[in-house]
């Protein structure tokens, strides 16, 4: 398993092979050169989308804490990131 600091949340990934026809890796190089993105992150949202039909939620520990380590608290967070909004900009 790898772990990855991304904008100071730790990410874990493991890196696996897989065995795919052929014929499915063309028609995914194709899917992903139309949609402007790499293999691994198509097949990443292929998992993500089938992990979602088979009725799996993910745990509210992934959540739990996520705020821990930042300076800000999310409510002043949030606040602060709304009094940026303009008139124009809520879309009224």
């Amino acid at each position: 398993m790898l772990i990855y600091i991304y904008d100071n949340y730790i990410i874990k990934v493991m890196r696996t092979l897989v065995d795919i026809p052929a014929r499915l890796i063309d028609i995914l190089a194709e899917i992903c050169r139309v949609q402007k993105i790499s293999r691994a992150e198509a097949i990443r949202r292929s998992i993500q989308l089938y992990v979602r039909q088979q009725g799996v939620q993910p745990s509210q520990d992934d959540a739990f804490g996520i705020w821990r380590d930042r300076e800000e608290d999310a409510l002043s967070y949030t606040r602060r990131l709304r009094s940026e909004w303009t008139e124009d900009d809520s879309g009224i």
